[in-house]
């Protein structure tokens, strides 16, 4: 029997039902991922199984440094096989981490493959999905028609020319691609050397002179504006924790100065800056109907001999424990009082403040529109299966699940949409075991609708992109 049933992740008849009923046909809205939009635009052909599976997988390369992998066979000069062999090596090494889930979900839906990998098993894995990937079918393109999805938004600097969001316009992807503004480089004064570089790549974006705080303003808002033409409908922050050192425009102004005559901010006036520039990009999103979303709490690039040698993103980071309630709760008010406030999705990534988050969107919901603040799915560390339970159930004794817009992928690769799956087996065990307990009605009319729109139709209604009807999504 292969490892990968029918059934998996699904442990009683309601969970079953519910899956097969209301969830497994519904479409995707990828509304937060971090795919190359060059990739999409060239319909990339994946030469091999490294480049849709490894290429930047730094939940991989975690896991093979804990398994005694050499950082060669991870982001070194070692062949692609070489490398792919090293993590079959390493993946019996992963069992009930959730890498091995999503290994051996991942193989049997893009290549349909049921046998387990090890080091024995990877040179027939490797040459059978090699393969496939030489066939239209799982060129970009293919793939996101393969997994039914409806749209999705890529993360993409202001700074970008969004040239590449132009070709896939054109490219004949029947996915609709838009792109989301993640602005997170403006923040950073107190690093002037890579703030003025960043700078100076804003102002030849945006066609705005730099020189003055109202420039910079300016020009942001302009690539704002640029965005939003292209069809985005969404921001995200990656932050420590909201910013709340709340101070006038002159004294942004005066930082802002320092900064592009290379004086770094101290600790104080980078949180003054930041906040300023944080309330400004509400206004930004609040103006325009967009939904801002924040990543908070990730404590990034911890070893500095590693991001030193190989750089960041390359799987040095972890879960930081900063107080997020207060600075949260300023933030969102100081935008409320302004009239300023966004519909926003709030994602943690420690377990410990899940009830802050949960509880916080309810201070800030406003009677208009129906779950405006949101709790965002499990993110990083919590996109498991206990996380997402963990998530669904703040939620669901705080506030509305059934509001709940639901799944992402949050993630560089092709090979990651069976996670939209595995979060809807999990939603749907959760949910079926809760009927078979008798803690909510056994009634399809009742949960069906709940299920179906937290897999699509919430995010589709609510994030208000222009996506094209039709790709099977049920009535």
């Amino acid at each position: 029997m292969p490892f990968i049933t029918e059934d998996f992740l699904l442990h009683n008849p309601a969970a079953k039902r519910l899956y097969r009923t209301f969830a497994e046909g519904e479409p995707i809205l990828d509304y937060h991922c971090h795919l190359s939009p060059a990739s999409i635009a060239q319909n990339r052909q994946f030469q091999n199984l490294f480049e849709i599976w490894l290429e930047g997988d730094h939940y991989k390369w975690r896991a093979m440094r804990a398994n005694g992998v050499d950082e060669r066979y991870c982001t070194g000069d070692a062949s692609p096989f070489e490398k792919f062999l090293a993590w079959a090596g390493a993946v019996p090494h992963t069992l009930r981490n959730p890498l091995y889930h999503w290994t051996h979900l991942e193989l049997q839906r893009y290549f349909g493959i049921d046998e387990l990998l090890d080091e024995h098993s990877a040179k027939r894995i490797w040459e059978r999905a090699n393969a496939l990937l030489a066939t239209d079918e799982l060129r970009a393109h293919g793939i996101l028609k393969r997994f039914r999805v409806a749209a999705l938004c890529t993360t993409d600097d202001p700074a970008d020319d969004l040239s590449c969001h132009q070709a896939i316009r054109a490219s004949g992807c029947a996915a609709r691609v838009f792109p989301a503004f993640r602005p997170d480089k403006a923040l950073n004064v107190h690093l002037p050397d890579a703030f003025n570089t960043w700078v100076d790549r804003l102002a030849a974006a945006s066609s705005v002179d730099i020189g003055s705080l109202q420039d910079f303003t300016d020009a942001l808002r302009q690539r704002h504006d640029a965005f939003h033409a292209m069809g985005a409908r969404l921001s995200d922050h990656g932050l420590n924790h909201c910013y709340a050192d709340f101070c006038s425009a002159g004294t942004a102004a005066v930082i802002f100065d320092r900064a592009r005559q290379a004086q770094p901010a101290s600790a104080e006036d980078h949180k003054r800056f930041a906040s300023y520039m944080m309330l400004f990009f509400g206004h930004l999103d609040a103006e325009k109907g967009w939904t801002k979303q924040l990543h908070l709490g990730a404590y990034r690039n911890a070893n500095t001999r590693r991001l030193q040698q190989i750089g960041p993103d390359c799987g040095f980071d972890s879960i930081g424990d900063w107080p997020q309630a207060n600075a949260l709760g300023a933030y969102l008010d100081r935008l409320e009082m302004e009239n300023a406030l966004p519909k926003m999705i709030l994602y943690n990534v420690n377990p410990v403040d899940n009830y802050t988050l949960a509880t916080m969107i309810g201070n800030f919901q406003d009677g208009k529109i129906a779950g405006k603040i949101q709790f965002g799915s499990g993110w990083w560390y919590l996109d498991q299966q206990e996380g997402m339970e963990w998530q669904i159930n703040a939620l669901s004794n705080t506030g509305l699940l059934s509001r709940f817009v639901g799944m992402l992928t949050d993630s560089r690769s092709f090979m990651s949409y069976p996670r939209h799956e595995y979060f809807r087996r999990v939603l749907c065990n959760l949910i079926g075991r809760d009927i078979e307990d008798g803690l909510i009605p056994d009634s399809d009319t009742l949960v069906g609708p709940m299920i179906r729109n937290i897999c699509y139709r919430n995010a589709q209604q609510y994030l208000g992109l222009d996506i094209q009807a039709g790709l099977g999504a049920s009535q």
